[in-house]
């Protein structure tokens, strides 16, 4: 929001300067980005061109002698319209300008003292010059007086804050609410506004009507105006509009936008004998067209809220006004629009077409009062600055409640959340800077407040309001007293994490938000995806389900800067909706590929190796003998000869594998885990359990056995066989081959046994030998391979 100081001079008297202005209302929260003249150049002076000739060597320069009222300047001048009796704006040596610093100079052998200016050198935008002024030098009116100052001849003496305003200020987009700012800031009163206009005996509601079709309009008022004259806007008009970063375009269109600045409400004008006697709010359909102002054909959605007549669209509500009905220089009647309409909609269809000065409004929300009084004060204008004849009456639809908003609140309330004690004479004070009006029930205070501050509604809003009048920086800090209770922190993460770490893996951290298309990949689990209502991007529109997305973009771009060997891991939440409620679950996600470095050596990551690091981990954690590896439900995603479900006391928690050649070409191998299944296993404390100081004896067995069963299924047998003598076992070859059958392969294990307190005989080793070997041949029909 830019702030012009001449604009809102008109409502409260400032007697500071520009600077002490933006610093006391950052004061009170309102931070701004930049403040000082709206021309910020120096040494400027109007001057007329006595004599302007050719210069003798050049074919485009002239030399002038300007008159500036002290004394005859020589001034070499490039521009193709200067010429003699010219009043122009000169910059006098050592004048500052966006430019640079004028200098003396020669140039081609003639003396130059300063130069003619053209605007746009003076640092005004380019969008708000003239085509002449474009081409050449400013000429200014013969009335300037020779030797002033141009920039007040101009009227462009203007001083200008740009805030940066919070979101839920838009009472702060309008002049009168800076003006109420500033009153409360400087304790000053806010001028009224003039609404006054003469208005014929006629009733608009005999020749034109409302027709509103959607809940998503609230309140429409119109109004007619007659035998408008088109015409060029009065200066101060077209400075105000300027300084606050609008093109004026002629009297009609500045008018709206000067309301629009002064009050806060956008309007919109429509050339009444193009729109007809009616008009229709209703919601677009689906792949209605519309011409807009800016010549654009668009494609509407049922999102949007039009402007219409019976047969066709001729606006979009709150963004950007039809063709069809556009103001043109033959228009002589007008009718005007003063509307509220709903926020989330206008949002959503402005970030689709334009993100303009009215929408931004609407977005924000707007004072149903300054509805009416934008309507009237855009009568008021239009009748003295356009010549217009007003029609009397008022078209109005209204489906809102109006009335300003009571709140009840204590001085003890104010006081114990501020943390300090301010007088209620001051309090009060505050209320009465603000404009709020109020009534005294004994301890109890109702406030009135008024609808233009809708950021406004409960009594916490009421406590920062005095906090910030009173003064942030008046508030003495103090030492913190209160009841402090340890933190839940989950130190199994953090075991996680340090586990992880110590087997070489980097964590990562990444987006929660991933395509639309990405969130049901790599699970098989049935929800629904929570969507972003109101996304920044198309890539990042939905809450992930599963982390594997995440690293897989992680991947990707470390393999766009040629780094292959990739051993990452992320602890996140996954999201999801199941019978309309929302749900998030904690789960951990570990992808590897390429080389897995290991202390000084390294190894290719395959499937053994990413399963080493999931039984390390599982095992750290106290799950060791709980857990297993079923190919059972498997997405699409996994390869399925490389991946399996991981279970854990009979219930899946996760899913290990390798990823699917459809996928991706590269080996990549990757683990999720629901932490959330995970922990809900509780284990035991940790106990300490000595080494066996007797020596341990290890035997090899290998058994052929069909190929559909499992490697932990003869594992299981040989445990319940061999009993607790058995302390470990592992496969160390799986063949399969011309030496056996198809159907078949071959699985070699060790087996180690070790005794707690005693040396093992050989005897009773090759009977727990001798036994298993017999419970696979029964259980399993395995056939022990002798060679």
């Amino acid at each position: 929001m830019k702030l012009s100081r001449k604009f809102v001079s008109d409502y409260v008297d400032i007697d500071v300067d520009i600077n002490t202005l933006a610093e006391d209302m950052t004061s009170i929260g309102n931070e701004y980005d930049s403040c000082g003249k709206l021309i910020p150049a120096t040494k400027l002076i109007i001057g007329e061109v006595i004599d302007c000739h050719p210069h003798p060597d050049s074919d485009h320069l002239n030399v002038c002698k300007v008159d500036i009222g002290s004394e005859i300047l020589q001034i070499v001048c490039g521009a193709p319209n200067v010429r003699s009796g010219l009043k122009v704006i000169v910059a006098l040596t050592g004048a500052v300008l966006p430019g640079g610093v004028i200098k003396k100079s020669v140039i081609r052998g003639e003396e130059s003292n300063g130069m003619i200016c053209a605007i746009s050198e003076l640092g005004l935008e380019h969008k708000f010059l003239t085509s002449k002024d474009i081409d050449g030098i400013h000429e200014l009116p013969q009335d300037a007086k020779v030797g002033s100052d141009p920039i007040k001849y101009l009227e462009l003496d203007d001083e200008v804050i740009d805030f940066e305003l919070t979101s839920n200020r838009g009472d702060l987009l309008s002049i009168l609410g800076m003006a109420y700012e500033i009153g409360a800031l400087y304790n000053k009163k806010v001028k009224d506004i003039d609404l006054s206009y003469e208005s014929t005996e006629e009733d608009v509601n005999n020749v034109f009507s409302l027709d509103i079709r959607t809940s998503n309009c609230p309140l429409f008022l119109a109004k007619k105006v007659t035998n408008v004259t088109i015409k060029e806007s009065p200066a101060f008009i077209k400075n105000r509009l300027i300084a606050s970063g609008i093109r004026p375009i002629n009297n009609v269109v500045d008018i709206s936008n000067y309301v629009m600045l002064e009050t806060g409400q956008p309007l919109h004008y429509y050339d009444a004998n193009r729109l007809g006697e009616k008009i229709v709010v209703r919601m677009a359909n689906d792949g209605e067209e519309l011409t807009t102002l800016d010549g654009q054909k668009r494609i509407l959605s049922n999102s949007d809220i039009v402007i219409a007549t019976d047969k066709e669209a001729v606006g979009l509500a709150g963004v950007m006004g039809g063709l069809t009905t556009e103001i043109e220089e033959d228009t002589k009647d007008i009718i005007i629009e003063s509307a509220i309409f709903n926020a989330t909609s206008i949002r959503k269809t402005s970030k689709k077409v334009l993100r303009s000065e009215a929408s931004n409004r609407f977005e924000k929300g707007l004072d149903p009062k300054r509805t009416y009084m934008a309507i009237e004060r855009s009568c008021h204008l239009l009748e003295k600055y356009a010549d217009a004849t007003i029609v009397g009456g008022i078209v109005e639809y209204k489906d809102m409640d109006i009335n300003d908003r009571k709140i009840d609140i204590t001085c003890e309330k104010i006081n114990k959340v501020l943390g300090i004690t301010i007088p209620e004479d001051e309090i009060l004070s505050i209320f009465d800077r603000l404009g709020f009006t109020y009534t005294i029930n004994k301890d109890l205070i109702t406030v009135v407040v008024p609808t233009r501050r809708i950021d406004i509604s409960i009594p916490e809003d009421l406590v920062e309001e005095v906090g910030r009048i009173y003064g942030i920086d008046k508030i003495q800090g103090k030492k913190l007293e209160l009841p402090v209770k340890p933190g839940n922190c989950n130190k199994n993460i953090r075991l996680i994490r340090n586990k992880l770490a110590s087997l070489g893996l980097n964590e990562t951290l990444s987006y929660s938000l991933i395509s639309e298309s990405d969130v049901h990949k790599f699970t098989n689990d049935e929800f629904t995806h929570v969507k972003v209502l109101d996304p920044m991007s198309e890539d990042r529109n939905t809450l992930r389900y599963s982390l594997i997305p995440s690293l897989l973009n992680i991947y990707n771009y470390n393999k766009a800067r040629s780094n292959h060997d990739i051993s990452i891991y992320e602890v996140g939440k996954g999201f999801y909706k199941k019978d309309n409620e929302y749900y998030e679950e904690n789960k951990l996600a570990i992808l590897m590929t390429g080389k897995y470095l290991e202390g000084i050596s390294s190894m290719k990551v395959d499937f053994y190796v990413i399963k080493g690091i999931l039984e390390e981990l599982l095992e750290y954690l106290g799950y060791k003998n709980r857990y297993s590896l079923k190919i059972d439900n498997l997405p699409r995603e996994f390869h399925p000869g490389q991946s399996a479900s991981i279970v854990l006391n009979g219930n899946p928690i996760g899913i290990i594998g390798k990823l699917h050649p459809s996928v991706t070409k590269d080996d990549i191998y990757v683990i999720e885990i629901n932490l959330d299944k995970l922990f809900s296993f509780k284990v035991k404390s940790m106990q300490y359990k000595e080494l066996s100081k007797y020596p341990a004896i290890a035997k090899d067995m290998a058994f052929i056995v069909k190929k559909n069963i499992m490697a932990s299924e003869v594992m299981d047998v040989i445990k319940r066989a061999c009993g607790r003598l058995l302390v470990d076992i592992s496969v160390f070859d799986v063949y399969e081959g011309d030496k056996i059958n198809s159907d078949e392969k071959s699985i070699a294990f060790t087996l180690t046994f070790q005794d707690q307190n005693r040396t093992l005989s050989d005897e009773e080793v090759m009977d727990l030998f001798s036994k298993a070997i017999k419970e696979v041949e029964v259980k399993l029909h395995g056939v022990l391979r002798d060679k």
